[in-house]
């Protein structure tokens, strides 16, 4: 269920389950492992047949295929909602309309001129280390957002995340997103701590605005910590020792 839902690989064709998918979120920072090999994996084919500009984009391109897009409408939803300056209800009902506005589009934009940017500028060093990590962080700060902070809507997919995945599963996806972590090294638990603080913070602020969070606001924060971890490896890469990261 996990996979199914974070990812465009369909192996499950039975029926669905209520529980199950409820339940998937502990396995999140293992399936963004998983993203994070093929990302790397998709990174060390192109870079030596293309110019480091366009293996960034293929790049860029190659995360929204895998993963079909799922995070980026919610990104653009919680924009559009979040910067209407409307009350915390009105912001919702922007939110579940399908039309994208214009604060969803630019957010986009700014979103994916820095992803493109970033994989362009980081070293290769830094991006062989980095690539694996940070899918498995940005998705297990969803988790810790599920369990942690209230869900504002009476129904939704979400909801149900919500209802079945507690402490005992944010405690397993916790000891996977350290697993995943530690293929970092030093610099990984870095990334792992900053999520932590990140996740928390934009959590707090997003309850304040909408009362609760939603699946969009999820998607919203994997979407951002992605970027911000991706610019965190650049003080990371100039501070520490290239051996730090192993």
């Amino acid at each position: 269920m996990a996979l199914q839902f974070l990812t465009r690989f369909y192996v499950y064709r039975g029926e669905f389950d209520e529980a199950a998918y409820g339940r998937a979120p502990v396995f999140f920072p293992l399936v963004g492992l998983l993203m994070g090999a093929v990302w790397l994996l998709l990174y060390l084919g192109l870079r030596s047949l293309f110019p480091p500009a366009v293996t960034a984009a293929l790049l860029v391109v190659g995360m929204v295929v895998m993963s079909g897009g799922l995070h980026l409408d919610g990104f653009m939803d919680t924009m559009d909602g979040v910067f209407s300056g409307r009350p915390g209800k009105q912001m919702l009902e922007i939110m579940r309309d399908s039309r994208v506005g214009a604060f969803g589009v630019l957010g986009l934009a700014c979103l994916m001129l820095l992803k493109f940017s970033l994989l362009c500028s980081l070293p290769g060093d830094t991006l062989r280390r980095i690539l694996p990590v940070i899918p498995a962080l940005s998705r297990w700060g969803m988790v810790y957002a599920i369990v942690c902070f209230p869900y504002a809507r009476p129904q939704g997919l979400g909801l149900l995340q919500k209802r079945y995945t507690g402490r005992k599963e944010l405690a397993l996806a916790t000891l996977l997103a350290g697993a995943a972590a530690s293929v970092g090294g030093p610099g990984g638990w870095i990334m792992l701590s900053v999520s932590l603080l990140v996740t928390h913070w934009m959590a707090l602020l997003l309850v304040r605005l909408l009362g609760g969070l939603t699946g969009d606001t999820y998607g919203a924060i994997n979407e951002t910590l992605e970027v911000l971890l991706l610019l965190l490896a650049f003080p990371l890469y100039d501070l520490l020792p290239v051996t730090f990261w192993f």
